[in-house]
């Protein structure tokens, strides 16, 4: 087993970090927040008084940090007090530019990196059933692989440096597409007299089926597990849902890319997020689609 420092502890990086204490490793947390510091010590890790404290003598690190700025400046802090021949993991959802950066940074400094951003929401961070899309060299995803496979269930090397977060901003571009277009279909059915059950009965076994209407269903009632059921609780909220179009959107400028519909999904969540929605599921976006009826 290793010795494992892991820097933020929020809603995904807490369980994560829970996860890995289970799987045997000794951890060594850190994160600003004083109650996610206390939760971190009750699940099993030790709690260091810093960054740069949790890494010394780290075998791996993992961070799990809002934005790109964050984890640039949590990694200009920690990897120079790593030890060589270490491996760094970034579990944030960031830019591609910024992923990139940090890689540069570990090379410089003779530390393996590996951006590998994930799937799965809070649900799949306490389950251990996580997604992990890898961007890094060989060397260094095969390192991480044994770490993430105690936090996760699909561990999928994407390529090199960001890879990682390229396949995370174009596979969350693709559910917030989705998730949106399923709500317009309920809408729709709603007002053609179509029970919820008899809609999702049809399209869950025909050319409609998706994850988002499957697995994730934007009302309550056939799928028992969506937060639909559950107020809209998150799950994965809207918030984020704008963070990761706007990812996409940014990266599509950048590349040269025409994605109009994941221009238009942005726009469509960030009015969500504008009327105070931002904390509820993003599938409670079908709140906000039938709040359009009329206004067409």
């Amino acid at each position: 087993m290793a010795t494992i420092a892991f820097i933020g502890l929020g809603n995904m990086g807490g369980p994560m970090a829970a996860n890995l204490v289970k799987a045997g490793h000794k951890v060594v947390a850190f994160d600003l927040v004083e109650a996610s510091r206390n939760q971190a010590k009750a699940d099993g890790a030790s709690v260091a008084e810093s960054a740069s404290g949790a890494v010394k003598g780290a075998e791996v690190v993992v961070t799990m940090l809002p934005a790109g700025k964050h984890v640039l400046g949590v990694w200009n802090e920690v990897v120079p007090a790593m030890t060589k021949g270490a491996l760094i993991i970034d579990s944030s959802t960031i830019d591609v530019e910024s992923a990139r950066a940090a890689h540069a940074l570990a090379a410089k400094h003779g530390v393996l990196s590996v951006d590998a951003p994930v799937s799965g929401g809070t649900g799949g961070a306490k389950g251990a059933t996580l997604t992990f899309m890898c961007g890094g060299e060989e060397k260094a995803f095969a390192a991480a692989k044994p770490v993430l496979e105690n936090m996760g269930k699909k561990i999928v090397h994407c390529g090199g440096a960001g890879a990682g977060q390229a396949a995370k901003i174009c596979n969350n571009m693709i559910l917030g597409i989705s998730m949106i277009a399923v709500s317009e279909a309920f809408a729709l059915g709603e007002k053609l007299g179509l029970s919820h059950q008899a809609l999702f009965d049809v399209a869950s076994t025909s050319s409609g089926q998706c994850w988002s209407l499957t697995t994730y269903c934007p009302v309550p009632g056939p799928v028992p597990t969506s937060p639909a059921n559950n107020d809209y609780k998150p799950g994965f909220a809207s918030a984020l849902m704008v963070k990761d179009l706007t990812l996409a959107q940014d990266a599509a400028k950048a590349a040269g890319a025409a994605t109009p519909l994941g221009k238009h999904a942005q726009e469509i969540y960030q009015s969500f997020d504008a009327a105070g929605q931002g904390g509820v599921d993003f599938s409670g976006i079908i709140k906000h689609v039938r709040s359009l009826a009329g206004k067409a």
